[in-house]
């Protein structure tokens, strides 16, 4: 199993190596691991975000763990050069379409979610963004002056019908594994690419008869994960609007430390990293949770490598730790047991081992 690891800026390193840690626990796998620099690393080194040796390695691959990019240091780069391009083209340049971000709520977290408990208990749903459209990848862009000296920032949201009947066709497969329902969110009231995009999602909805198709506007939708999260099982969505509903999820969850992701190409390819940031302030410090990282790990073991036993024994593993009180400062309530980045990770294997 060859997996590109790419560490990435913050603490992405940090949590990246308790990740593999893990992986390197698992007994009766091989993995073939080999890293290289991404995002403001790589630009130090190199004067680009994701240099070609990195996407080669990325290509080459079966799959690919990164940590994170991005600091406050780069902000003032052109925008081609900044640390978030390089994530952005490894998604374009690998065709990683579709990002499946899970939003589970362990029971023994239920006190730090910002929601009563009896409002997430049991909560479990996926959410399904578009990866490789939309207003992010949409030309034309820019800056421009109009008559008059007047200057315009503008940008493109554009979706082609197959990359929404491709997303869609997931989004209804993955239903079929889990509750059966699948709600569609867009802004149809408003945008001609959202109205198309809900045309296209029900004309797909006629060949699943058995999955329960609902439409939801985006502002609809985000208020109804904080009033009543449960009625959701599966969520597909645009681009833009599924990197935002998808952080405000993991607020359910008790901490944003907490949810994995993998980005999919048609082949089960995949990028596996955590939905959060590269929290510079925190970085070398031990204070980052690595669970989603770790969690994102055994997102690959599932996806891409088909090795859902593997995949099992790490999800219990955190379970385990989370029963036993172990908490990295962000998850970390009164009568619980404050560890680091290092600690949790070490806590993880000896569940794994155990």
């Amino acid at each position: 199993m060859k997996i590109a690891v790419l560490p990435g800026d913050g603490i992405g390193p940090e949590i990246l190596a308790e990740a593999v840690k893990v992986l390197n626990a698992l007994d009766g796998l091989d993995f073939d691991l080999q890293q290289a620099p991404v995002g403001g690393a790589a630009y130090d080194q190199t004067g680009d975000p994701l240099p070609t040796s990195t996407l080669e390695l990325a290509r080459k691959s079966d799959a690919i763990l990164f940590g994170a990019v991005g600091d406050w240091k780069y902000d003032t780069l052109p925008r081609e050069q900044r640390p978030e391009q390089a994530i952005l083209g490894l998604r374009r340049e690998l065709g990683l379409f579709a990002n499946l971000r899970p939003a589970m709520l362990y029971p023994e977290l239920a006190g730090a979610s910002s929601l009563r408990p009896e409002v997430v208990a049991g909560l479990d749903i996926l959410i399904l963004r578009e990866l490789t459209g939309d207003i992010y990848f949409g030309k034309p862009r820019g800056v421009r002056e109009l008559e008059g000296g007047e200057r315009q920032g503008y940008d493109t949201m554009t979706y082609t019908e197959t990359e929404i009947r491709r997303v869609a066709e997931l989004g209804f497969d993955l239903a079929r594994k889990r509750g059966k329902k699948l709600c569609s969110v867009d802004k149809a009231n408003v945008l001609e690419t959202s109205q198309f995009w809900r045309d296209i999602v029900t004309d797909m909805g006629k060949r699943y008869p058995d999955v329960a198709l609902s439409h939801m506007y985006v502002d609809n939708c985000a208020m109804q994960l904080v009033r009543n999260p449960k009625q959701f099982d599966v969520i597909v969505t645009g681009n833009l609007f599924g990197d935002i509903l998808s952080d405000e999820a993991s607020m359910l969850t008790g901490s944003i430390g907490m949810l994995p992701s993998a980005s999919l190409d048609a082949n089960g390819k995949g990028l596996y990293e955590p939905i959060h940031g590269s929290a510079p302030d925190i970085a070398r410090k031990n204070l980052a949770n690595p669970l989603a990282t770790i969690l994102s790990a055994a997102m690959m073991l599932r996806y891409t490598f088909d090795r859902p036993e593997a995949a099992d024994k790490i999800e219990a593993a955190v379970r385990k730790v989370l029963q036993q009180g172990y908490r990295t400062p962000d998850i970390h309530e009164p009568e619980t047991r404050k560890v680091g980045t290092v600690e949790m990770g070490d806590a993880v294997v000896a569940a794994l081992k155990r």
